[in-house]
């Protein structure tokens, strides 16, 4: 029997740990939720939108568990409270535009014709949700694959093991049926025999591009359909006509927030030339002012690294840089709460090139280079070079100038003067390695539903 185990980056210890399912108990849990799925989808729209109201409200009821655990498994400090903000901002759209995104497309009313295209569910979703943000990560998917009518299997991952028992169970309690939402513990080969085996008509998975390819080879021949967020390397422009102070305040939060562990997180900045000494001296004051340590305290706004094998590869990337000529800017001294383990300081980087996997693989931690650029064509080619392509950030007076900018950038979505947000109003959807698919929006309705042609002759 496989023991997954939660590794705590507060002190190293096992936080949780829990048996992961055998392959027939898996496959009992996916034939539950496909004999609910019919039911469930029967229910009225508003009395599905209704009970996932309730689970988002009974989850945030349970803010004093779900806030320090969080700490505890994955290091981000608790005077953030949590992941409501955002999580409670996707269920409310998604709740609000769902008449609206499943109601039929009419073609045809008349005496003689009714011709119209309708939204069914897919049937059964599994969601594979990332530690970073386990709660908000999932809801993308949660909500509203329940609220149209599909059942869901949630798996979290080992740092954040008791993310998908903590979601579920608010859920239930809130009237949701155990074999509509059901959490899993899964090892890898149960996790892709489950999904070669067939039981799932929609999988999603928020993870690295390896983990993606594992997806895909796994659900090959199954034909069911795939989204896919598999990491960015996000970059930023700042313009010569910027708001200088704005763009340092949001790209460094955007680069050290959450310890720099976030998908669409600022990993690269390109600097005008004008403004470049100016934004490099204010963005090292800025990030000088963290203050890193134990995440349950609530002086702490720099938490640990998920696990210090994490750290260990920002760290490895950094001192590469650093070899091949790049000057680090932080002081680490400032930071004495670093331990070599999954303590890390924050780290600014510059005489950074694309030559260097510090610039061009994802990094995923407290470290951000920045470019020295001259002009619009410079910052478009750097900004383009990388494998991935999630979100970019322009900072410009001009939002025509952005305009033509974004049209050209290879990327998922375009910020003008804001980063490392999502709106769920929009699609968060991502090309090249960044996988494939989107989520929330109109569009994620219709990626979590198939269409069903409805063409009848009234007259003969």
């Amino acid at each position: 029997m496989t023991v997954i185990q939660c590794i705590s980056p507060v002190d190293g210890s096992v936080y949780a740990e829990r048996s992961a399912l055998s392959l027939e108990q898996a496959t009992d849990a996916a034939i539950r939720a496909r004999k609910a799925q019919k039911a469930w989808a029967a229910r009225p729209l508003d009395e599905r939108i209704r009970l996932v109201q309730q689970g988002a409200a009974r989850l945030n009821e349970m803010a004093g568990e779900v806030v320090p655990e969080l700490a505890w498994q994955m290091g981000r400090p608790v005077r953030y409270g949590g992941e409501f903000k955002g999580f409670n901002e996707r269920v409310g759209y998604m709740a609000d535009i769902a008449h609206y995104a499943l109601s039929p497309l009419v073609i045809e009313a008349s005496d003689d014709f009714e011709r119209r295209i309708e939204r069914e569910a897919q049937g059964v979703v599994f969601v594979i949700a990332p530690w970073n943000y386990p709660y908000m990560t999932a809801i993308n998917t949660v909500a509203p694959a329940l609220i149209a009518g599909n059942t869901v299997v949630l798996k979290h991952a080992a740092q954040t093991l008791l993310v998908g028992e903590r979601m579920v169970r608010a859920f239930n309690q809130a009237g949701v049926p155990e074999d509509v939402l059901q959490n899993v513990f899964l090892d890898h080969d149960t996790t892709s025999a489950l999904i070669g085996a067939g039981h799932f008509n929609f999988i999603n998975f928020t993870g690295s591009p390896a983990g993606g390819r594992a997806i895909e080879r796994a659900a090959a021949g199954t034909f069911a359909g795939l989204g896919l967020e598999l990491g960015g390397k996000d970059p930023a422009y700042v313009m010569e006509d910027a708001h200088l102070a704005a763009a340092v305040d949001t790209l460094m939060d955007g680069a050290f927030y959450n310890s720099g562990q976030c998908c669409c997180g600022i990993e690269r900045i390109y600097v005008q030339e004008s403004l470049f000494d100016d934004f490099v001296e204010q963005s090292v004051a800025w990030v000088s002012n963290f203050k890193l340590g134990n995440p349950l305290d609530q002086e702490t706004t720099l938490g640990p690294m998920a696990h210090k094998r994490f750290a260990a590869q920002v760290r490895s990337q950094i001192a590469a840089a650093v070899a091949q000529g790049a000057q680090p800017l932080v002081d680490s001294k400032l930071f004495p709460a670093d331990d070599g383990g999954a303590y890390l300081a924050p780290q600014i980087l510059v005489g950074v090139n694309h030559q260097m996997d510090f610039m061009r693989e994802e990094t995923f931690g407290p470290a951000v280079g920045i470019i020295k650029v001259k002009n619009d064509d410079q910052a478009l080619a750097l900004m383009n070079d990388s494998r991935y392509g999630l979100t970019a950030s322009v900072w410009t007076a001009d939002s025509e100038r952005a305009a033509i900018l974004g049209q050209q950038l290879e990327t998922g979505t375009v910020f003008m003067n804001r980063a490392d947000y999502l709106d769920p109003a929009l699609c968060w959807t991502g090309v090249k390695d960044t996988g494939r698919g989107g989520s929330l929006s109109v569009l994620g309705f219709q990626n979590l539903t198939r269409p069903k042609s409805y063409h009848f002759r009234k007259k003969i």
